[in-house]
């Protein structure tokens, strides 16, 4: 038996997941880490808490399946994207906390670009829109604001990364500093038609290039090996890498133009394979990379996201108290018929796609004496359905295809009237393959590419199989009154700040 590893490093906590040759999860481990907030506005994470818990991730993984390290074919890493690190090359010191993509400290900085030449420039090239979101802003500022750090960027010193990039330098024993280029889409800095660091994006953010990681395919390479007083105790095989979306997609076996897949976690992102055509958006999507293989075309997709999907869940039991468990919101939630005309927009952090919008905060609208409880928790699931479908239908508009299903993935699948009330309100069938962990999955399939444990993309296709399917059972004059008053909903959430 050929078993594959993937450490799957997420926004609220870090998994390792070990997988036989077929797919199949042989054994998984997965610790939570803090959420940083220290501004309204402001996500940070401890990279060490990070490492500390990765490490910790693998050791009990590895002990559940009964496998030591050497027993793994390779591994592969995936992550939470636009995430960025700053540490110190040869010690491994972080600067600073982790800035997390939901922050919107360089909010400012990013709309006076907007509307200008050089702004039209950046969108341009990096294929994404002018967002805090994205990486290169954050490390402006941390190059604006951490004592030193310029200058140990400027010589080379001090390097920054994604979380793919900071666990990779930390499993190689402080060898490689890559990132691979799903992950490098992400940062406004790379052209995304070259897949090379662009000067003039480096210019508009006063990012020196020595500071970034190498550009390195998405699999069918090995750019490193763990270290044996590492957690794996052996050499394995560093042998993929994938941001968590492009992961995901790559997990679900969308490897044909016009094959997607939503992903509910902590965000909801639905992405779109465009094949090795790049296509642009004209409703506020992305245009990113899906995955390179090796020295083949970069394959690419259309994307949007969603900032707060499962993470309004973890407010609703964390800070309001309202449940204990997502499972106790599911039971809540299954008590009543709709919201009670209650409608939640979690713009925590702004809206994403297809708004953009860092003005606008979170709401809850449509409150009577009549809402319970009950309806607040099926109003809290409502809200990720709603995002998603702002984000399907753009996303219909711009590749000119009409979706027939959508491939889901993620935790949230597991919430009944979550994906009841999906299919409902997208009016198309919503199919959840037998392995829900894609994110995962997507990161092992590619390091088993990369070290030959699979032929081919029509092997791994072969792998992908169907677990359950909702239908949709509304009729459009119901879904058309709930999108409307949605819609009202997300106008209130509008220049808030």
């Amino acid at each position: 038996m050929q078993y594959l590893g993937a450490v799957d490093q997420g926004t609220t906590s870090t998994r390792f997941i070990i997988f036989d040759r077929g797919g199949a999860i042989v054994a998984s481990h997965q610790i939570e880490h803090a959420q940083i907030f220290p501004q309204p506005g402001w996500v940070e994470h401890d990279p060490m808490e990070i490492w500390s818990n990765t490490r910790k991730c693998i050791t009990e993984a590895l002990k559940k399946a009964r496998l030591k390290g050497r027993d793994l074919a390779g591994i592969g890493i995936t992550n939470q994207r636009e995430t960025i690190v700053a540490w110190e090359r040869e010690s491994g010191r972080v600067y600073h906390n982790a800035i997390v993509w939901q922050d919107l400290r360089t909010s400012e900085s990013i709309e006076a670009l907007k509307g200008t030449p050089k702004g039209s420039m950046v969108e341009k090239k990096s294929g994404l829109v002018l967002s805090p979101y994205f990486g290169g802003s954050k490390i402006a500022w941390l190059l604006e604001h951490v004592d030193g750090l310029r200058e140990d960027a400027e010589a080379g010193k001090a390097v920054f990364g994604t979380i793919d990039s900071w666990l990779a330098y930390q499993l190689s024993g402080r060898r490689i500093h890559v990132t691979d280029a799903s992950n490098a889409s992400r940062y406004l800095l790379m052209d995304i038609e070259t897949l090379a660091w662009d000067e003039e994006l480096l210019e508009v953010f006063s990012v020196p290039k020595v500071s970034l990681p190498t550009i390195v395919p998405s699999s069918g390479m090995v750019y490193g090996h763990t270290v044996e007083d590492g957690p794996f105790a052996a050499e394995v095989p560093i042998a993929g890498i994938l941001g968590d979306q492009q992961a995901a997609l790559f997990g679900q076996a969308c490897f044909k133009p016009g094959m997607g897949k939503s992903t509910y976690g902590t965000g909801c992102f639905l992405l779109v394979n465009t094949g090795t055509d790049l296509a642009r958006s004209h409703n506020g999507l992305l245009s990113t990379v899906a995955y390179k293989i090796g020295e083949e075309k970069p394959v690419y997709a259309l994307e949007g996201s969603v900032a707060v999907a499962g993470s309004l869940v973890q407010w609703a039991r964390d800070s309001l108290n309202l449940v204990e468990s997502a499972q106790q919101l599911d039971r809540e939630a299954l008590t009543v018929a709709d919201s009670g005309g209650v409608y939640i927009v979690p713009a925590f952090s702004g809206l994403f796609a297809p708004y953009w919008r860092s003005d606008a905060r979170g709401v809850i609208a449509g409150l009577t004496a009549f809402v319970t409880k009950a309806h607040l928790c099926r109003a809290i699931l409502e809200s990720t359905a709603f995002q998603a479908y702002d984000i399907f239908k753009a996303m219909e508009s711009d590749s000119g295809i009409a979706t027939t299903e959508l491939k889901v993935d993620g935790g949230m699948t597991n919430s009944e009237p979550l994906m009841e009330f999906q299919a409902d309100l997208l009016g198309v069938p919503v199919i959840r393959p037998r392995v829900v962990e894609t994110t995962a999955l997507g990161a092992a399939y590619a390091a088993g590419l990369s070290v030959g444990v699979y032929r081919d993309l029509d092997e791994l296709s072969s792998h992908w199989k169907e677990r359950k399917r909702w239908e949709s059972t509304m009729d459009e004059e119901t879904r058309s009154e709930k999108v409307r008053f949605w819609k009202k909903a997300v106008e209130r959430t509008l220049e808030w700040v």
